[in-house]
């Protein structure tokens, strides 16, 4: 799958806090297509970018935003911790400083 801008510069600020042992684009189920963007396998903990959250997007429209639903309530019930984060998340920094602090926690 094609890595987007956010996903990118999220990827970048991971790098920069030194965070590891995490997958890109982690097959959760296997009988389905859902994917994380970023997954932590051993501590069950996944987070997405949500990148197209201000304009006309998969996540916006309806059957995008049902999809997603099902997706983060199929996560939820494997026992999956799901963080999810928009543009102005990763751009102002919350979303590393946060993820940071969540993966501080499970250590």
């Amino acid at each position: 799958m094609k890595t987007s801008w956010l996903e990118q510069l999220f990827l970048d600020q991971l790098n920069e806090v030194g965070a590891e042992g995490f997958e890109r684009e982690h097959k959760f189920l296997k009988d389905r297509r859902f994917r994380f963007d970023f997954a932590w396998v051993d501590k069950m903990i996944a987070v997405e970018i949500e990148g197209g959250v201000w304009n006309k997007s998969r996540h916006t429209n309806p059957a995008g935003f049902e999809k997603d639903c099902e997706k983060y309530n199929l996560a939820t019930k494997a026992g999956w911790k799901v963080f999810r984060f928009g543009p102005t998340h990763v751009k102002k920094g919350n979303a590393i400083v946060f993820m940071a602090d969540v993966l501080k926690e499970e250590e």
